[in-house]
């Protein structure tokens, strides 16, 4: 085998000279001449009906044009998965934060001041916070027939008889809350229309090819007609793979045929993008007296918000890895992915595998405490090692250092 070029060597990262000495160029640092402005004017409601009047808004001096789902050109629709997110929304808002109208303005105070003038009338509908809650028959509906977006479901063994056989059985419910990505730089954009008639869009992204596709049927444009420019991202962490300005700042440029830009405030971009999602986890997992684990039970529903996201990639992850690194010959895992008229939740590092080690690991130590077995040691007996298989039933053929791993540590610390 050759030596590895990079694993192992010390490496000049290609844009860390740039960003340490200022020259970095971030979304909100392009300026093209003649720009307008634009802001978005998003839903005070969590659930409602709404009715748009933009005439008064209209009136100020300085508004160009304000957007609404009347002026979008393509599919008002969008989202990575499944386009159940609106561009605008049309007929009735699902979260705080929904888009409904975008203003655009010769000035950046003159747009933020006309979007206090645009009046929407609520008419509000039942609304669900708990995703426990959102499964039930009689639970508010918050897009078409049932909240329940996505179901896992994994079966090793037999798990009501493995129970039997158990000297000992812990059954606790835990949840994890949602987590706000927080990255240093907030959305931030520029739209234009080149000579070429390609409707350019600068923003700082995860998935410029996602956004390609997206910005295109907004528009109704082919995807050739769109070109998406990364500048340099300050931080993202999952955060920044769904859509949030692209479409509004592309549209606005496609029929305006004028450069607009927009970058959100602090609170601007709590409103509009995803976060970690919330899960509540219900455990039971019984092992013999020498600390073996024997058998699993768990169920997983997450709560992916008012729009889906990822929300099959995270919940099934979630199941996938609710065993935790260990072995278990009798398993049985329920994950759900649920609507809720909570901010919507997608991506954030870890995708589901993060969250149910909360679990996992404290029916661990439980086990161990009830045995009267160190934490380590209950770990070291059960833990995956090549030959293992998953509840999957994958095979772990190599790279299974985890054992090695516990030991290196309990060497240093004890």
């Amino acid at each position: 085998m050759e030596p590895l070029k990079i694993v192992g060597n010390r490496e000049i990262r290609v844009d860390g000279m740039a960003k340490v000495t200022g020259k970095a160029i971030y979304p909100q640092d392009i300026f093209l001449e003649n720009a307008l402005y634009g802001y978005t004017v998003r839903s005070t409601k969590v659930h409602a009906k709404i009715e748009v009047d933009i005439k008064k808004a209209e009136e100020i001096e300085g508004v160009v044009k304000i957007l609404t789902h009347k002026d979008v050109t393509g599919m008002n629709a969008h989202g990575v998965l499944f386009k159940d997110q609106e561009v605008f929304c049309s007929q009735k808002v699902r979260r705080i934060g929904d888009p409904i109208a975008f203003v655009i303005a010769k000035s950046q105070k003159v747009a933020k001041e006309a979007s206090k003038m645009v009046e929407i009338k609520y008419t509000e509908l039942p609304a669900v916070f708990d995703p426990v809650e959102a499964m039930k028959e009689d639970a508010p509906i918050i897009h078409d027939t049932t909240n329940i977006r996505y179901y896992y479901k994994c079966r090793k063994g037999n798990v009501e008889e493995a129970f039997k056989k158990c000297d000992v059985i812990v059954e606790r419910e835990y949840k994890t809350s949602m987590v706000e990505h927080a990255f240093l730089q907030t959305e931030s954009g520029v739209s234009y229309v080149d000579k070429e008639g390609v409707i350019n869009v600068c923003a700082a992204t995860q998935y410029p090819h996602f956004d390609q596709l997206e910005v295109a049927e907004g528009l109704g444009v082919n995807k050739e007609q769109v070109r998406i420019i990364n500048p340099a991202v300050g931080g993202a962490f999952g955060g920044r793979e769904d859509i949030t300005l692209q479409i509004h700042l592309a549209l606005g440029a496609y029929l305006l045929k004028k450069p607009i830009r927009m970058t959100y405030s602090r609170e601007e971009s709590f409103y509009a993008h995803a976060k970690r999602h919330p899960i509540v986890m219900k455990y039971k997992t019984g092992a013999d007296k020498n600390g073996k684990l024997i058998a699993m039970e768990a169920t997983l529903i997450g709560d992916t918000g008012a729009y889906a996201s990822w929300a099959i990639n995270v919940m099934r992850k979630a199941g996938v890895h609710a065993t935790g690194p260990y072995e278990i010959q009798n398993v049985a895992i329920d994950s759900y992915s649920v609507y809720t008229n909570n901010p919507y939740c997608g991506a954030m590092r870890g995708f589901g595998a993060t969250q149910v080690p909360v679990a996992s690991e404290q029916q661990m130590d439980i086990i161990a405490e009830k045995l009267g077995i160190s934490p380590i040691e209950i770990r070291l007996r059960n833990c995956f090692k090549v030959g293992s298989k998953t509840a999957t039933g994958q095979l772990l053929n190599e790279s299974v250092p985890l054992k090695k791993c516990i030991e290196e540590v309990q060497n240093k610390l004890f």
